[in-house]
């Protein structure tokens, strides 16, 4: 968590270079010196269909090729090519934030009535921003806080803002900061937004997309996170 004092000093912000969740996989290798698994997983023929390969529940070793390269894309370990939970779950996340399309508030849960306001979606792992019921920007995938650092959910506002901000907990760089909750921020970061398990709290976002948010909000903007991220 980071806090920021009466002075305007910088102390620690969240961090979002995290481990990636490990799928677990009897007798697997890790992933630098894994093998293309033969074994189909428990999500073979969905995995498959995802990717564009022929849906018949059976492991091939363009199967395997398919899915390790997109377990390595996104940072989900080990990469041996297992249709398992993890890179099911994935997979899963993204059908669901392609099909937002252009209307991400469309069940009317993030409010209407506040001005300009950057809605953040747990459940879809979703953010843009609105002024009032028009879409400004987005929406866009982003990667909130795992189980245990779980982004807070409610109305917030934008309450400081540091472009070159550095983890003093974690001496790392989170370009783009924009506090809104404690050591909670939007800001990027330079990995996948679909890889697990998530932040310690932070709203994580591409260097694009933080840029941008950077652009259109300021200080005393709303915030409003609400759902519940898969798997926490």
């Amino acid at each position: 968590m980071g806090h920021i004092s009466r002075g305007g000093a910088v102390a620690a912000g969240i961090t979002a270079l995290l481990l990636p969740l490990a799928v677990t996989v009897a007798g697997a290798a890790p992933a630098q010196a894994a093998s293309c698994t033969a074994s189909k997983g428990p999500y073979q023929k969905q995995v498959e269909k995802f990717l564009g390969r022929p849906v018949d529940g059976k492991q091939s070793t363009a199967d395997c090729n398919a899915i390790r390269a997109f377990q390595s894309k996104h940072g989900i370990t080990p990469t041996i090519g297992y249709a398992g939970p993890v890179t099911w779950g994935v997979m899963d996340l993204m059908n669901k934030q392609k099909a937002a399309g252009k209307n991400p508030n469309k069940a009317g849960k993030c409010p209407t009535n506040k001005g300009r306001v950057a809605c953040v979606d747990l459940t879809r792992q979703l953010s843009w921003i609105q002024d009032g019921k028009k879409l400004a920007y987005g929406p866009v995938p982003v990667r909130t806080g795992r189980k245990g650092y779980a982004t807070r959910t409610g109305l917030k506002k934008v309450y400081w803002r540091h472009k070159n901000h550095v983890s003093s907990i974690y001496d790392v760089p989170m370009p783009y900061s924009q506090f809104f909750d404690g050591g909670q921020a939007f800001h990027s970061v330079n990995l996948s937004m679909w890889n697990p398990p998530g932040s310690h709290g932070c709203v994580n976002m591409t260097k694009t997309v933080a840029a941008k948010y950077w652009a259109m909000l300021k200080n005393g903007d709303a915030v409003y996170v609400y759902g519940r991220k898969p798997g926490t």
